[in-house]
C-alpha cells in the first residue's frame, strides 16, 4: 500500500507585473505551467488551500479562486472527502483569457558546454522483471542475509547520536578494527585498523585508487576477460589500458613482462583468486613472478579479492598481499557478498602514504561514509553474526554449486563445456556444437531467465562461446526451474 506523502511547500514563478491580469489568476496560470512542466504529474495531489496561501503569503480566497479557474478548465478535479488533484486527463491548450503564461522554461536537456576529456558513460539500471530468474554470476542470495541481527544492530547504532554527524573518513573505528582482526586471521595480513580505508563497496575503493595512482595517458594492465566497471574506473582516471591473456593459470606473467619492455606500465589489475569472470586461480609460480616483476619495474599491482569468503575445495588461495613485502600490493575486498550489495561496505589495504592520500580524496569526494551502517555492521562482527552467516552460506552455495554442475551436465549433455569452480558463485561455460550463445540468451529472457554472455567480459566486447552462469542468488526449486526455461530457450534458439 502507497503511504500519502506530505506536501512540501510547492515553489510557483508568478507573474504579477500586469495590470490586465487578477492575482488569482496569475496563481492560476503558475499552477499550470507547473503540470505543464512535470512538476505536478496527472494524478498528483496539489497543497490544500491553506497551505498553498500561507505558502504564497495571500489570501485563501484569493488560492480558492484560481483552483476554481483550474477546475473549470479541466487542469484539477475535486474528489469528495480527498483533496483536490491534477486531473488524470488534461485538457488540450486554448487560447487564454487573461493572457500567456509567464516563461518558466523546464530542465535543458543538452548541455552549454564541453564535458571534461575523462568524462565516461554508465549503462542504465535495468531491474530483474518480475517472476524472472536471474542465473547472474556475484549475485549473492540476500535471503540468507541474518536481517533481524543487522536490522537490531541498526536500532543501537542509531541510539548513539555522535553515528548521525560527522565520523572519520578512512570508516568508523569499531568496523576497522573488525575488517583489520578478520583480514588478519584469514588472508594472512598482518594489519591493524589504521592499515586500512572503508568505502562505499569495492568499486569506490577501485575509483579512489585509481584517482591517487594515475594520471593521463598511464598504462594499466588488465586481463583479457574481465570486469568492466573496473575498467571504466581506471578509464575515467585517465589510464590507457593493455588487455592481457588468460589461460588455465591464470593471467599471462610472460606478456605482462613483454609489456613491461615497450611501455611504462603503472599498474596491473587483477582478480587472482577466483579470476573474473573465468573462476581460474593465478598460480603459485605466476605469483611470485608478479611480485618479483612488480618489484623491479615499480609498478602496483591492484589486487580485487571480490569473493574470497566462498572457497569449497581445499584451503582458500591466500592473497598476494599476504607475500608482498616490498609494498607494491594495493589489496580491495568488498562485503557485497559476504552481506549484500545494498550494504555497500569495501575497504582497501596498503602502505600509509598511499591510505593517507585515498582518505584525502574520499574526504572531497564524499566527506565520510554511512557512520550508522558501519557502526552496524562492526557489531555483527563482534557478535560473531557475520561469521556465523559466511559458514552458513558457504555450506549452501557450494550445494547448490553441486546442484547446478549435475543439471547442467544431465540437461545439455555436450551442449556446453565447463569445469566445477572451485570457489566463487558461478560457471564459466563453453557453448560447443554450434549452439548460438546471444540467440539462447534471446530466447531465454523471453521465457524468464537470464544469464550473461561472454561478449560482458571480453575487453573488445566480442561475441563469443562463453557465457556466465550465478548458481548462488537462486535457492534448489529455483535453479530446477531455471533449468526448464534454459532448455525450453536452448530448443527456440537451435530453430
Amino acid at each position: 500500500m502507497t503511504r500519502p506523502v506530505k506536501h512540501w511547500d510547492l515553489a510557483l514563478q508568478l507573474d504579477i507585473g500586469g495590470a490586465d491580469q487578477p492575482l488569482f489568476v496569475c496563481i492560476a496560470r503558475g499552477l499550470e505551467q507547473a503540470v505543464a512542466q512535470g512538476r505536478l504529474g496527472a494524478g498528483a495531489r496539489v497543497p490544500g488551500t491553506r497551505q498553498l496561501a500561507a505558502a504564497l503569503g495571500v489570501h485563501r480566497n484569493t488560492v480558492i479562486a484560481a483552483y476554481r479557474e483550474l477546475l473549470a478548465e479541466g487542469y484539477l478535479e475535486s474528489r469528495v472527502g480527498l483533496g483536490t488533484f491534477v486531473a488524470a486527463s488534461l485538457p488540450e491548450s486554448k487560447p487564454r483569457r487573461f493572457g500567456k503564461p509567464p516563461p518558466l522554461p523546464g530542465l535543458a536537456r543538452t548541455l552549454g558546454y564541453a564535458l571534461g576529456a575523462q568524462a565516461v558513460q554508465a549503462p542504465g539500471y535495468v531491474p530483474v522483471p518480475r517472476g524472472t530468474l536471474a542465473l547472474y554470476g556475484g549475485l549473492p542470495d540476500v535471503r540468507l542475509l541474518p536481517r533481524a541481527a543487522l536490522a537490531r544492530a541498526y536500532r543501537r547504532a542509531l541510539a548513539d547520536p555522535a553515528t548521525l554527524s560527522y565520523g572519520d573518513p578512512a570508516g568508523h573505528p569499531r568496523l576497522r578494527q573488525a575488517l583489520a582482526s578478520m583480514l588478519s586471521a584469514t588472508r594472512g595480513l598482518a594489519i591493524g585498523e589504521q592499515d586500512l580505508v572503508v568505502t562505499r563497496g569495492s568499486q569506490m575503493a577501485l575509483a579512489l585508487c585509481a584517482r591517487v595512482l594515475l594520471s593521463a595517458g598511464d598504462v594499466v594492465a588488465v586481463e583479457q576477460h574481465g570486469y568492466a566497471p573496473a575498467w571504466q574506473a581506471l578509464r575515467a582516471a585517465g589510464a590507457r589500458l593493455c588487455p592481457l591473456p588468460l589461460d588455465a593459470h591464470g593471467l599471462s606473467v610472460d606478456a605482462l613482462a613483454t609489456l613491461c619492455e615497450t611501455e611504462p606500465v603503472r599498474a596491473v589489475y587483477l582478480t587472482a583468486h577466483h579470476q573474473y569472470p573465468t573462476t581460474v586461480t593465478l598460480s603459485a609460480s605466476r605469483r611470485l613472478a608478479l611480485l618479483a616483476l612488480a618489484r623491479r619495474k615499480r609498478f602496483a599491482i591492484l589486487e580485487d579479492d571480490y569473493d574470497h569468503e566462498f572457497h569449497y575445495e581445499g584451503r582458500p588461495i591466500l592473497p598476494l598481499a599476504s607475500a608482498d613485502t616490498a609494498g607494491s600490493v594495493v589489496y580491495i575486498g568488498t562485503l557485497s557478498k559476504v552481506l549484500a550489495p545494498g550494504v555497500r561496505i569495501g575497504y582497501v589495504v596498503a602502505p600509509a602514504p598511499l591510505l593517507g592520500a585515498l582518505v584525502a580524496q574520499r574526504f572531497y569526494l564524499d566527506r565520510q561514509g554511512d557512520q550508522a551502517t558501519e557502526a552496524a555492521v562492526a557489531e555483527l562482527f563482534e557478535d560473531g553474526e557475520v561469521q556465523r552467516h559466511v559458514r552458513r552460506a558457504r555450506r549452501v552455495y557450494r550445494a547448490r554449486r553441486d546442484l547446478c554442475a549435475h543439471l547442467l551436465a544431465r540437461s545439455f549433455g555436450d551442449e556446453l563445456s565447463f569445469r566445477v569452480p572451485p570457489g566463487g558463485m558461478a560457471f564459466w561455460i563453453k557453448a560447443r556444437r554450434g549452439l548460438p550463445v546471444e540467440r539462447w540468451l534471446g530466447c531465454a529472457q523471453r521465457e524468464g531467465v537470464l544469464f550473461q554472455p561472454g561478449r560482458l567480459f571480453d575487453f573488445e566486447q566480442r561475441a563469443s562461446p562463453f557465457l556466465r552462469l550465478g548458481f548462488a542468488g537462486l535457492d534448489e526449486r529455483e535453479l530446477v526451474e531455471a533449468m526448464r526455461r534454459l532448455q525450453r530457450a536452448r530448443k527456440q534458439a537451435r530453430g
